[in-house]
């Protein structure tokens, strides 16, 4: 599978990079190719060097004013305009798309792969891998439009959340199958 991950570029803590390792670890052993904003810095770097690490594939789609921590050495790079076109060509590369902890970057990716997903222009699978409760408020959230009607379709339809990065990958591999 083509397994798009968006985090963030940003070093952080142990609490957040273990499980992201954890994660990018399992992706590459499993022979998944990792579709990333294709920075070599921060949280992305530590998913790109766990799958690489693990055997994976590195498929980046960095930005003009991004290119400059561009990771090199990967298998494919695609330098694209702006934000937008990244963001369309990391969902037209994926098979599956994995939320982990970021900023307001990484909330602005999630909320529009999760509205386009609203609105059926994809059916690809959507997981918030929610590290150290870092998305529990975002979760209360979306359970809250579900509850008050503002989601058109079931929240379990629309996102999964995961605490566990083996349960966040085996419901991938397992939605991908039913797909």
């Amino acid at each position: 599978m083509n397994i798009c991950v968006f985090c963030s570029a940003a070093d952080l803590d142990e609490r957040y990079t273990r499980p992201a390792r954890e994660f990018a670890e399992l992706l590459g052993r499993a022979g998944h190719t990792l579709v990333w904003g294709g920075s070599d810095v921060g949280l992305m770097k530590v998913v790109a060097d766990g799958v690489q690490k693990a055997g994976g594939r590195l498929a980046g789609v960095s930005v003009e004013f991004l290119s400059h921590v561009a990771r090199t050495g990967t298998d494919e790079m695609v330098i694209t305009k702006d934000l937008a076109e990244r963001k369309a060509e990391m969902l037209a590369r994926a098979d599956a798309v994995v939320i982990m902890v970021g900023g307001t970057g990484t909330l602005d990716e999630a909320t529009e792969i999760l509205e386009l997903k609203k609105h059926r222009i994809h059916e690809k699978p959507v997981l918030l891998l929610n590290t150290a409760g870092f998305y529990d408020g975002l979760e209360q959230q979306f359970q809250r439009m579900e509850d008050e009607g503002f989601l058109p379709l079931p929240l379990s339809e629309l996102v999964v959340f995961a605490e566990d990065p083996v349960r966040a990958l085996a419901h991938l591999e397992e939605a991908a199958r039913l797909r």
